[in-house]
């Protein structure tokens, strides 16, 4: 399989995430499913089957977890420099609204848009590799082509 890149602190979340459905959320549904049992008639329990329900949700993510933090690839950003590449933090400007962005290329893991980390996956991201200061990229995007202009790379 695939290693699957992440920061340092994307690895420690997952573990941390990991952790909690462990020792807090897996306890918590075991009690529920208990209690939901006592009441009788389990075919229209509705407590029961939603405790069912979520417990099969976090069985899931546990599992989904455990497997990407086996294939975790853990890249310290801090000992990186030169051209965009994973761990970057890198600072845009919009060429038609002079808008300026901030952005972390992450693995698909941290990736989480409304806070600047964008999946390295993505076309921005693709785009973005391998450029340096000063170059300018176009990406295709669902609302058309944009275009922007690197001002600035950092490793942090």
């Amino acid at each position: 399989m695939e290693k699957i890149p992440l920061t340092q602190a994307g690895y420690e979340a997952l573990n941390a995430e990991l952790k909690h459905l462990k020792s807090v959320e897996r306890p918590a549904i075991i009690a529920a499913i208990s209690e939901a049992r006592a009441h009788g008639d389990l075919s229209e329990n509705a407590e029961y089957h939603s405790a069912k329900e979520k417990q099969s949700f976090i069985e899931g993510r546990v599992k989904e977890l455990e497997g990407a933090i086996s294939l975790a690839d853990v890249i310290d950003v801090a000992k990186l420099s030169g051209t965009i590449k994973f761990g970057a933090n890198v600072e845009l400007v919009d060429e038609d609204t002079d808008e300026e962005k901030t952005f972390m290329i992450v693995g698909e893991y941290e990736a989480d848009i409304e806070n600047g980390r964008l999946n390295i996956k993505s076309p921005l991201a693709r785009a973005l590799i391998g450029k340096d200061v000063g170059d300018s990229v176009e990406v295709r995007t669902p609302g058309g082509t944009k275009a922007y202009e690197v001002l600035k790379i950092s490793y942090a």
